[in-house]
């Protein structure tokens, strides 16, 4: 049976229409998404960020806050967060939750956390962010957000006692960038803690994703049923089913700009920020 071009299109729009309105009811139903936070980076608001000086995941660099290197600035309606060379070794405050100091050394970054300032339970967290340059060997650039109770420095409140990455203290990775060998791409993702202090599994609920990290692109997740999506400019990349009930604590987010490994650099690395936002269901 041959059908006209007039009754096909008035079929696909019947369609469509059904499916945009089953769209809008479902929306309706979950609720709207309505902003409890929005940083456009103005100006540096303490009431939001502060810096945090502490030695993870062996880095090789010191996290300092903005003084005399600018590791950290917001200028021009962005946050730039950095990581740049002094051509010499200096000696750095930072210390891991072993008590060890971080060895001297000629690089400097910024790390800003909104940790017992800015900490929301579920929902949706984005930021628009771009990178100046990409896939230069030991960059780590990264855009995540932490359990409130995690007792790593700076221990601001008494519940502050749970060892990364238990409930309490369990961790999701929106957006990072191992330069080492991923050019063009980042990575998203949970880390899946294997039931004990500092035992994470960082590879099984993550996932490598395209994208030309030199443009402002937003990156988010959010809490859907029992999920947690991750979105590319608002398009889902990527989901952790059934993972979403395994962080029911509040969070706080983080954005830090690593070096990782030994291999030198020039000049200066910068992630640009143009927003971060949280979102909650109406």
């Amino acid at each position: 049976m041959k059908y006209s071009p007039k009754l096909i299109t008035a079929l696909w729009l019947l369609l469509l229409g059904s499916c945009t309105q089953l769209s809008e009811k479902n929306q309706k139903t979950a609720g709207e998404w309505k902003i409890d936070f929005l940083d456009d980076f103005e100006r540096f608001n303490p009431d939001n960020w502060q810096d945090q000086r502490i030695w993870v995941n062996n880095e090789t660099h010191c996290y300092v806050p903005n003084n005399e290197f600018d590791t950290r600035e917001v200028s021009n309606g962005t946050l730039k967060i950095k990581v740049i060379n002094l051509g010499e070794k200096r000696p750095c405050d930072n210390i891991d939750k072993h008590g060890n100091q971080h060895p001297n050394t000629e690089y400097v970054a910024g790390r800003i956390a909104s940790k017992n300032l800015k900490e929301f339970v579920k929902g949706k967290w984005t930021a628009r962010l771009k990178l100046a340059s990409n896939g230069e060997p030991s960059m780590f650039p990264a855009w995540w957000i932490l359990g409130a109770q995690n007792n790593e420095s700076p221990i601001q409140q008494s519940d502050e006692i749970i060892c990364w990455p238990l409930t309490g203290s369990g961790e999701i990775d929106i957006f990072e960038h191992h330069g080492d060998h991923q050019k063009n791409e980042f990575t998203t993702g949970a880390i899946k803690s294997l039931g004990e202090c500092d035992q994470g599994d960082w590879w099984s609920h993550r996932k490598g994703v395209e994208a030309t990290l030199n443009e402002f692109h937003e990156y988010s997740v959010e809490w859907q049923g029992s999920d947690l999506v991750y979105r590319l400019d608002g398009i889902e990349v990527y989901r952790n089913i059934g993972e979403g009930d395994k962080y029911p604590e509040a969070m706080f987010a983080i954005l830090n700009f690593a070096k990782i490994t030994d291999q030198p650099m020039t000049g200066i690395w910068v992630m640009e920020v143009d927003w971060v936002k949280h979102e909650r269901r109406s």
